[in-house]
């Protein structure tokens, strides 16, 4: 084995996608000291993307003061990558950064909330050069359809009274008109990129309320109230900006933040896995690869529809180059992932336990599981 590529997803509450890279390369180093190792951690698009990218390709993280998600100041940061030409100077923000979960911890309320900072964070990257855009839609505390952010780049919202307001998930129903014409003209020089794993339209049972309001505070009155509010934007997006995007694919991530990236600011919606892939350049690096070692947290039916592994599966299997996943659990009716593109699937859940119990061994598991894989392809 002369040279190994080491892309998992991380073990979600166990092990991050760094921490796997590395364990996974010192076993790998053990029976071929000599290997070419290349780590690239997964980042999903929630918290902990900017470093995951950082730590795949380099570059720094810019800090800036942004508005919260309750329209306070606070500390927040995105990643400008090290690239060179022709790769356009690249930006990579998270979300979450300003407007997650965890910044709301005990006061979460989605009527409120707003991706205001988002959208500056945007415009800083703007400010510093960047060309290319690459937006993390993950762990969000709103629903505000991506309002705030496009407000933050220059969109106006008017209320019936004609006042210019910043609407958030509980005040999009006062949208009487939208006007995008003061949007930052550097938008449209710049490719935008958002990472959707998700395929929920923007409302309805399947919309963004409805299916993540609950996890950012919503009782089910709210629920019902938040989802009038993105039908109502909905229509104000078709009438003032002749666009009828509500059903498309990922309009409902991150409370709506998908269609609002898409309509105000132009954003293409892709899968996570494959943003990061064109981003590292993993066609390039794959040239000349004996082996790549993937894996994720529970490898299922849902992992089929093209999450980390498949995802990365589907590139390797153009290149002949064999996959292996290692995960922390393998689902039933999985079979289908050998036609795209595995070549073998391994558990490290060596001794059959519970998750509560298998997490606190996750790490000696899944050196112990490289080991026999790697002991096994001494053979031949």
């Amino acid at each position: 084995m002369k040279k190994v590529l080491l892309i998992p997803d991380s073990f979600k509450g166990t092990m991050s996608s760094t921490e796997i890279c590395s364990i996974m390369a010192s076993s790998i180093h053990k029976f071929y000291p000599d290997a070419q190792v290349i780590p690239i951690p997964v980042a999903d698009g929630g918290e902990g993307s900017v470093d995951a990218f950082l730590s795949a390709v380099g570059g720094v993280k810019e800090k800036v003061t942004v508005k919260g998600p309750f329209f306070e100041d606070i500390p927040s940061f995105y990643g400008i990558l090290k690239t060179s030409a022709p790769t356009p100077k690249t930006a990579v923000i998270e979300m979450a950064s300003c407007a997650g979960l965890p910044l709301v911890e005990g006061r979460a309320d989605p009527e409120k909330t707003t991706t205001y900072g988002a959208g500056q964070l945007i415009q800083a990257a703007l400010q510093a050069g960047c060309t290319r855009i690459v937006m993390g839609l993950g762990g969000s505390s709103t629903n505000d359809g991506g309002c705030g952010a496009a407000a933050a780049l220059g969109a106006s919202f008017f209320d019936k009274a004609g006042k210019i307001f910043v609407p958030t998930g509980g005040t999009l129903k006062d949208i009487a008109k939208i006007d995008v014409s003061g949007v930052n003209p550097a938008l449209k020089k710049a490719e935008l990129v958002s990472m959707c794993d998700i395929d929920n339209p923007l409302y309805g049972d399947t919309g963004a309320a409805h299916i993540f309001g609950p996890q950012k505070g919503a009782d089910p009155e709210m629920v019902k109230s938040l989802d009038a509010g993105l039908v109502h934007l909905a229509e104000a997006v078709q009438r003032d900006l002749g666009l009828d995007l509500a059903s498309m694919p990922g309009a409902g991530a991150a409370g709506g933040m998908g269609y609002g990236m898409k309509v105000f600011l132009g954003s293409a919606l892709q899968m996570g896995i494959q943003t990061v892939l064109d981003t590292v350049k993993f066609d390039d690096l794959l040239k000349g690869a004996d082996m790549v070692f993937s894996g994720e947290g529970k490898i299922d039916t849902q992992s089929l529809r093209g999450k980390v592994v498949i995802g990365i599966a589907g590139r390797t299997q153009k290149a002949g180059v064999p996959l292996i996943a290692v995960v922390g659990d393998i689902g039933d009716n999985i079979d289908a992932a050998y036609g795209l593109g595995v070549s073998a699937i391994f558990s490290i859940n060596r001794v059959a336990v519970e998750y509560p119990q298998a997490r606190l061994r996750a790490k000696s598991d899944l050196s112990l599981t490289m080991d026999n894989i790697l002991r096994f392809s001494r053979l031949f």
